[in-house]
């Protein structure tokens, strides 16, 4: 629709494909068990099954029902991708589909997405999926960041990359530290969320290597708590706009497209930025 921008390679990427170098499912459990600091008899107890079994199955002795597979996703928390990886090195079949945004079959979630961002005028609104590439956005987010980049376009159509790069929207970003360091944080979590997601990973080195990173954010701080509030602030000039952001998601996603999809919706913590919004539109 006209009022949203949207990115056609991320609506329309075909479903993934099992690797033919998929890692047994042993391995792929034990590294999940790690990243989840859990044994294996902590596992056994959550999952409700032997823990005898569970350690036959985790060195190849044992083939697991299809059954337990999903009884071992769920206590290990498994985003849907994930659970597919698990089901294929155990040999069995995929259980969720992965629909592109654009299909036919989808086409009511569209909607639906759409009219959240749109109500969302004029504050600026974002669908992002897994790696927080921006995959629409409203006519607010746009004519803010008109505003506060000067009419420049963002080099990146990735949020995480826009932040951090120079080049883009960091320097109109007034606390930046306050809003990169919490964007580590979730990024350090995803990719201990989903270990075998490479791209995470080579998103979280890219991003470190810009300059001006504090050294400390290479290390995944455990014991940070998660801002109840994060506020943004940008800046152009002498004028300013503060958001604060809520997240929306799919509650029961049984498909791995919307269980990776999250909506960003900003909402001014002043009247002024209200009021700058409005004279934006």
């Amino acid at each position: 629709m006209a009022t949203l921008r949207s990115f056609s390679a991320a609506l329309q990427a075909p479903a993934s494909r099992p690797s033919a170098r998929d890692p047994g499912v042993g391995a792929l459990l034990r590294e999940w068990r790690s990243t989840r600091r859990m044994s294996q008899l902590d596992l056994a107890l959550d999952a409700g099954v032997s823990a005898r079994h569970l350690s036959c199955v985790e060195t190849g002795k044992s083939q697991a029902s299809r059954e337990m597979i999903a009884r071992l996703a769920d206590a290990l928390e498994m985003p849907l991708r994930e659970r597919n990886a698990l089901l294929v090195s155990a040999g069995f079949a995929p259980m969720y589909p992965e629909t592109a945004l654009a299909t036919p079959e989808l086409a009511q979630i569209r909607r639906a997405i759409e009219f959240v961002l749109k109500q969302q005028e004029p504050y600026p609104a974002f669908l992002l999926n897994r790696h927080w590439d921006v995959v629409m956005a409203n006519q607010a987010a746009m004519r803010v960041n008109r505003f506060v980049m000067d009419g420049r376009a963002n080099l990146h159509g990735n949020m995480i990359r826009q932040i951090f790069d120079p080049d883009d929207l960091r320097p109109a970003v007034a606390n930046w530290e306050e809003v990169a360091g919490e964007l580590i944080r979730h990024l350090h979590n995803a990719v201990a969320a989903a270990p075998s997601d490479t791209a995470a990973r080579d998103l979280l080195a890219e991003v470190l290597a810009y300059p001006g990173v504090p050294a400390h954010w290479r290390r995944r701080q455990f014991d940070a708590a998660p801002s109840p509030l994060l506020t943004t602030i940008l800046r152009r000039g002498e004028r300013e706009l503060r958001f604060f952001s809520t997240i929306t998601t799919f509650g029961t996603p049984r498909d791995i497209t919307l269980d990776e999809l999250h909506v960003e919706c900003c909402f001014p913590m002043d009247e002024a930025t209200a009021q700058l919004c409005r004279e934006l539109v």
